[in-house]
């Protein structure tokens, strides 16, 4: 039991007592031994769970191939893969030499035997050796592909360290740069280096130009963002021939271009901000009859076109910028279909979009000499629940890799004949064990929320353990938030629950982005309460539909997920058996008074301002999982949360005060938390595998089924 130590909190005529504030002082060693201690009591509640730990563990490791190899992709003379080996955490890096300028299928490479002509090129075991945490935030090849950049955190604060390896010779350069963010990579010069770094929020807002061989001293700044709602990013246009920087908001978005053969140049603006208008840009070369030949954006935007719209426009030159209404509108704005990215290569097009909540790819080929009105072919595998992703790889690639998987279906890669059509199976996610998908069964169902939307459900169970309209135990998973959406995909781990009887089922609650911009927009800011009705309603659903019973059910999510089955758990406490919160965003309101937190001003657009606006601060206060926890919570269902002590996005400080606060009005609360971690847990498969068995066992045992 934590001890209350009351902090009064004063916005817009509201008092708020904060019992338990005491815990955001990370450095106080009080603080560190009370979250040991809850460790330690929640080991000990869980203690007979043990076996069934170990057992899923193994489970999952006697799924999983550990000595496996990724599918190999080509860039420039080198296929490049991953590798993993058994009894080993992390992937090994390597690639092998083209056999020639056609050579664009990769070999057949058996896991575990030696590849011919293989060259290592990064061991992430070898980087990880004396840490307990262990990220790779950059790792680019140069294009004459004789260095090798890469960045690591071993702390889990997402703070990496950037440098620099000759391939030739095994050794690592002088040029290394500290407290830089993700995302670092070459020009195509292979002298100059392009890397990020982040101010006292975590939030990326530089853009360096690093020469190799010179100090990090003699570093340049080519751009700074001091709009401290805006991320920057940069990369590589897939073409090679433009650098380009993008920024945005919640709610906007700007791009900024530059001849990659002059990487000391200055960038410039594509489309200048304006508030509310969201656009990407991607280059491409198109023939004649195309709106535009030769070189030009494909700018994908939103202004006056909710669900976004694709134009074609001329490169600007220096000095100039693209105006989207006087552009060629290639692929119109659509209210059934929202349309998601385009990608460009030196043969086609891609489209990726997303129609009645499923995510779809659909190709144009270059050589069709597409007119003012383009018609993408979709590609489809006929699942009526599936995912399918095409990816374009290297400008210069003939062909397209297309990514295909389901709830039932492990992920397979195909190599697809745009000018045939023709699906050539490349490499499909291999499952031990005997497993065959026939087993299972995925359905779409609806539920009705409070004001009569009808929000999409999926759900996975194996068809001899479950019968639809005969109650089973449940897991109901949900994320909402950020225009988000939660497609059907296969994992190894969720066997081990669907084998026991349970059935999986994802919540596609408004706040996130299945059914368009609208769903997102009418489930975000003061429209936010949308989301958690959307979940209860759900969950009520499922108990009406047959499909369980409202002891059967546990409540998941994660970061604002956590936030979501936080508040549900406040709105309908008798719908859930459990809810389990990973890295849980559920002391919001207080998160989003504190400009100096990371990410505050920047999620400003999405939950608001309470600061500046007391409808706003209101409207938070009315769902924030921690502010709501009432005074006896005896008839709560069982909690468990996950944490980390590093987690810059989501501070540990919020699932630990909401825990106290919970255990000490009477629920049955646990918390456990990674000593050594970030936001995305822990790092290592083996680890990783850990720490699912144990999310898994307790829900088995919530459930019944321990």
């Amino acid at each position: 039991m934590a001890e209350r130590r009351p902090v009064l909190r004063s916005h817009h005529g509201d008092d708020f007592a904060d019992e338990y504030e005491w815990l955001r002082a990370k450095e106080d060693p009080e603080v560190v031994t009370h979250l040991e201690a809850e460790n330690a009591w929640t080991h000990a509640q869980v203690a007979h769970l043990a076996p069934l730990r170990t057992a899923i563990f193994e489970e999952i490791k006697g799924r999983t191939l550990e000595t496996d190899l990724s599918l190999p992709s080509r860039d420039g003379g080198y296929w490049y893969y991953a590798r993993t080996v058994e009894g080993r955490q992390y992937p090994i890096h390597a690639r092998y030499a083209v056999s020639g300028p056609d050579d664009w299928t990769p070999r057949v490479l058996e896991p575990g035997e030696p590849v011919p002509g293989e060259e290592i090129l990064l061991d992430q075991n070898a980087e990880a050796e004396g840490h307990d945490f262990f990220s790779l935030g950059a790792l680019d090849v140069s294009d004459d592909g004789a260095r090798l950049l890469y960045a690591t955190d071993t702390a889990g604060d997402e703070r990496y360290t950037l440098k620099v390896r000759d391939l030739a010779t095994g050794e690592t350069l002088a040029d290394e740069v500290r407290d830089t963010a993700p995302g670092a990579f070459f020009a195509p010069d292979g002298q100059h280096v392009f890397y990020l770094t982040l101010d006292d929020a975590w939030r990326p807002y530089r853009v360096w130009r690093h020469r190799l061989g010179t100090p990090a001293s003699d570093d340049v700044v080519v751009f700074e963002e001091p709009d401290e709602r805006y991320w920057v990013g940069a990369g590589l246009s897939r073409s090679k021939k433009y650098l380009q920087i993008e920024l945005g908001s919640k709610v906007t978005s700007e791009s900024w271009l530059l001849e990659a053969d002059d990487p000391t140049g200055e960038f410039r603006v594509v489309w200048p901000r304006r508030e509310g208008v969201e656009y990407t840009v991607e280059h491409a070369v198109l023939p004649d009859g195309a709106p535009v030949t030769g070189d030009a954006l494909l700018v994908l935007h939103n202004d006056g076109a909710e669900n976004f719209e694709l134009v074609v426009s001329p490169v600007p030159a220096p000095g100039e910028t693209v105006t989207p209404g006087e552009a060629s509108v290639v692929v119109p704005h659509d209210p059934a279909v929202r349309l998601e990215g385009v990608a460009a290569s030196a043969r086609y097009l891609v489209l990726h979009y997303r129609r009645d909540a499923i995510s779809r790819s659909g190709v144009l080929r270059l050589d069709a000499a597409p007119g003012d009105r383009w018609a993408f072919d979709e590609i489809a595998f006929g699942e009526p629940l599936e995912t399918v992703g095409a990816g374009v790889g290297v400008w210069e690639q003939p062909n397209l890799r297309v990514g295909v998987t389901s709830f039932v279906t492990p992920s397979a890669v195909y190599d697809y004949d745009v000018a045939t059509g023709t699906r050539t199976l490349l490499k499909q996610q291999p499952v031990l064990g005997g497993y065959d998908p026939a087993e299972y069964d995925s359905r779409r169902e609806w539920a009705v929320a409070d004001d009569g939307t009808r929000v999409p459900l999926s759900l996975v169970w194996r068809r001899d353990k479950v019968v639809p309209g005969e109650p089973a135990p449940l897991l109901l998973y949900g994320y909402g938030a950020y225009e988000t959406s939660i497609d059907p995909y296969f994992t190894v781990p969720r066997l081990s629950l669907l084998d026991r009887g349970v059935v999986f089922a994802v919540a596609h609650v408004r706040g996130g982005g299945e059914l368009g911009r609208h769903w997102y927009e009418d489930g975000k800011l003061l429209r936010k309460p949308n989301t958690f009705s959307d979940f209860v309603a759900c969950a009520r659903h499922v108990v009406e539909a047959g499909w369980t019973t409202p002891d059967r059910i546990v409540a998941d999510g994660g970061s604002a997920g956590g936030l979501l089955v936080g508040a549900a758990l406040n709105l309908a406490p008798d719908a859930f058996a459990g809810v389990i919160a990973d890295v849980p965003f559920v002391d919001a309101l207080t998160s989003m008074l504190d400009a100096t937190l990371p990410l505050t001003v920047v999620e400003w657009d999405e939950w608001g301002n309470p600061l500046e606006d007391p409808e706003v601060y209101a409207a938070m206060k009315a769902y924030s999982p921690y502010e709501n926890v009432p005074d006896d919570a005896s008839h709560y269902p069982r909690v468990l949360a996950t944490t980390s002590f590093n987690d810059t996005r989501v501070l540990y400080v919020e699932p630990a005060k909401w825990v106290a606060r919970l255990r000490a009005a009477g629920a049955p609360a646990l918390l456990k938390i990674e000593m050594a971690a970030g936001h995305g847990g822990v790092s290592g498969r083996y680890a990783r595998w850990e720490e699912i068995a144990f999310e898994h066992a307790w829900t088995l045992d919530v459930l019944g089924l321990a």
